[in-house]
């Protein structure tokens, strides 16, 4: 009988040994620096868990963290979510995570939008939405009243940046911290005096941003173009902006914008229509934003792409002086065209 007892004792040390070994030590099963458990509503069992653990290699011994969960309580504590591993975790951090719901962050990072189904496409891809859904509320307007927004100014509650959230997080949080980032940044360096005094709204001022954030990448342009195109809505002049006709026809490949485009009936082409588009077309930076509300005051009305292609551009006061650099440009680009045609590669 002591034999039998001293033999389960030594089963009984060493299998606790095996465990708080496998416990303890390296228990990831991957090579990358870190990689996620994703737990989906209705899916938070221990069945579940253990089986994606499996199948995707993330811990080397997944009976043993079974074992470790069930003593810890954790499947009944088990919240859907996103969980960070990192290569390197033993069970116990991992276990502990879970137990305390310690979800990864998920950053979302906000460049140049122009249509909705970019915003869509980036939440779908990074978060539990799904982008039809998030396409279903950007397209509805009782959606987007709580935040004073409709459909064609909704980006105006977008600022390029990177945000913090849950996996899970719903679309309609999202939304509204986005709104709170505009709001604040709204708030600070006297910009919406900025903008009354150019006879702006916010989400004015960030719609003729958004054309300017499409016209070039030079700061010195940016500034200059702002204060043409402030200009023009100061003389009731059409802003005729070729980034809206690319935005009205949703063909943003375009180089050249020939006159046939030019009777597009979309409430963007402002070559057709007078005043600011109904909604911004991209979604600018802040700094640009910031370039319209402290553009400089000019006479300039014109301005045109320089002929030596350099992305600068050449500003006038007069139709006539603004023709001549115009001419000049037309000539420059007809013979680059010629020249790719009859390139080895055409």
């Amino acid at each position: 009988m002591k034999k039998i007892l001293l033999i389960l004792l030594l089963l009984f040390i060493v299998t606790a040994g095996i465990f708080s070994w496998q416990s303890l030590t390296s228990g990831t099963g991957f090579e990358e620096k870190s990689r996620y458990l994703v737990v989906e509503e209705g899916r938070n069992t221990q069945k579940d868990v253990i089986q994606t653990l499996q199948q995707e290699h993330l811990v080397k011994h997944p009976g043993t963290f079974s074992l470790l969960a069930t003593a810890w309580g954790i499947w009944n504590k088990l919240k859907p979510g996103k969980y960070e591993i990192k290569k390197g975790d033993n069970l116990f951090s991992i276990a502990r995570m879970l137990r305390n719901n310690r979800q990864a962050s998920i950053k979302l990072v906000i460049n140049k939008l122009r249509v909705k189904e970019d915003l869509a496409h980036l939440v779908g891809k990074n978060f539990n939405t799904d982008s039809v859904a998030v396409m279903n509320f950007l397209q509805s307007n009782d959606s987007l009243k709580p935040f004073g927004v409709d459909t064609n100014t909704v980006f105006t509650l977008i600022l390029p940046d990177t945000y913090s959230f849950y996996w899970n997080t719903s679309f309609n949080k999202i939304l509204r911290k986005l709104a709170d980032t505009r709001n604040a940044f709204w708030g600070r360096d006297d910009r919406m005096q900025k903008a009354q005094q150019l006879s702006f709204t916010p989400e004015e001022a960030y719609t003729l941003a958004s054309i300017v954030e499409e016209e070039t990448n030079f700061e010195s342009d940016k500034s200059k173009i702002a204060g043409v195109y402030i200009n023009r809505l100061g003389k009731d002049m059409p802003l005729q902006a070729c980034p809206t006709i690319k935005y009205a026809m949703k063909d943003f490949t375009l180089t050249r914008i020939y006159e046939k485009y030019l009777s597009n009936p979309s409430p963007y082409n402002t070559y057709r229509k007078k005043g600011l588009p109904p909604g911004p077309i991209c979604t600018p930076s802040p700094k640009t934003i910031d370039i319209v509300l402290n553009a400089p005051r000019t006479d300039y009305l014109y301005f045109v792409a320089k002929s030596d292609f350099s992305g600068y551009h050449h500003f006038s006061s007069t139709y006539e002086e603004h023709m001549q650099y115009a001419r000049e440009y037309q000539k420059a680009l007809d013979i680059y065209m010629a020249k790719k045609q009859n390139s080895p590669e055409h």
